[in-house]
């Protein structure tokens, strides 16, 4: 990330490279000005109260650079919030990303600031789901994506990210897999086994992320038209012929690894546009092109919210788990690291 800034005249001098289409992550003096009091207290609360944030690198940039102690995906920040030594934990991304914290670190107290904290994947499926695919599919090892509710998890073997999930089910001991809920990256891990030669069945939910299968060819051709020089990069929530024309593929903190360590100047990330924001703080040297396809859910995060969770937050922000659930869904996370490890020796 940019250096903290230490006044809202640097609070806008950290903005202002952020240059993408549409006006919702552009930032004037007067905001900055209007924002810095806000910034001043959340951290002394933050002091206060041995408090964190944790922020997603798609919720608003001036989240990230003004009052964020950790900025990641949705595993980094979870593996952060179990690490640290806060008692509280405000959780700036989407509800089922502050549950995973919640699982991770059952004795801390977990805050999701915003009341618009649903996520279209994450919502497409439930517990009661769940226990009608575990009797529709007895012989299966049931695979969710970490981007599901803690009570899903709870239903399922293994839990895998968007840059592990390939080699995970490929190290899974069973011959017949269902993933879920993300069916776009279903169809990308079900070419992926493919060209590795495996001979697993896989069956997949029909969730999808909103932002993500919004995308088409014909805008990549369109770009590619226009900008010869540039290098397309998509997350693999996106359709498998997305991927097919990109030049590279990888979850979110791939994606920031992948523009930062390349000699390339000019990018067209196809995921939500918070992660173009970022960049463009962090490498100013380089472009961004396209339009900001934002999620509506991360973006309903502000500062002003993130207040409210430290000073008085709401009861149903809080992050409330039983303990069959927090123990059977760690149960399915712990997973993930025993598969991940067996996954890399094989490589």
């Amino acid at each position: 990330m940019t250096q903290t800034p230490n006044s809202a005249q640097d609070l806008f001098e950290a903005l202002s490279p952020i240059k993408l289409a549409g006006d919702r992550c552009r930032y004037s003096q007067e905001y900055c000005e209007e924002q810095w009091p806000i910034i001043e207290a959340i951290r002394e609360l933050k002091k206060e109260k041995n408090a964190i944030i944790l922020a997603h690198s798609y919720v608003n940039p001036d989240i990230l650079i003004s009052v964020a102690d950790f900025v990641g995906d949705s595993y980094e920040l979870s593996k952060f919030a179990k690490q640290s030594d806060a008692d509280s934990i405000v959780f700036s991304a989407v509800r089922f990303m502050g549950e995973t914290a919640k699982i991770l670190s059952p004795h801390k107290t977990v805050i999701t600031p915003s009341p618009i904290d649903g996520c279209s994947l994450a919502d497409s499926i439930t517990a009661e789901d769940m226990k009608r695919l575990r009797n529709e599919y007895p012989d299966y090892a049931f695979v969710c994506y970490i981007n599901t509710s803690a009570d899903v998890k709870a239903h399922c073997d293994v839990c895998v990210t968007s840059s592990n999930a390939s080699q995970i089910i490929q190290a899974l001991p069973q011959d017949k897999i269902y993933f879920l809920p993300d069916k776009l990256m279903g169809e990308n891990i079900k070419n992926d086994l493919k060209a590795a030669g495996s001979t697993k069945t896989l069956e997949y939910y029909d969730g999808t992320c909103y932002v993500h299968e919004e995308y088409e060819p014909e805008m990549i051709d369109f770009i590619r038209l226009n900008h010869p020089h540039v290098k397309v990069a998509a997350h693999p929530e996106c359709a498998p012929d997305i991927v097919e024309k990109s030049d590279f593929v990888g979850s979110t903190s791939q994606l920031i690894k992948h523009v930062k360590s390349s000699d390339d100047k000019e990018f067209f990330l196809l995921t939500e546009c918070g992660l173009s924001a970022r960049l463009q703080t962090e490498v100013p040297g380089k472009r961004f092109l396209g339009s900001c396809t934002m999620c509506k859910y991360m973006k309903s995060n502000t500062l002003s919210q993130i207040h409210q969770a430290l000073s008085n937050p709401r009861p149903e922000s809080i992050i409330q788990l039983d303990e069959r659930c927090i123990q059977d869904a760690k149960h399915c996370i712990d997973q993930m690291f025993v598969y991940a490890e067996k996954a890399y020796a094989r490589t």
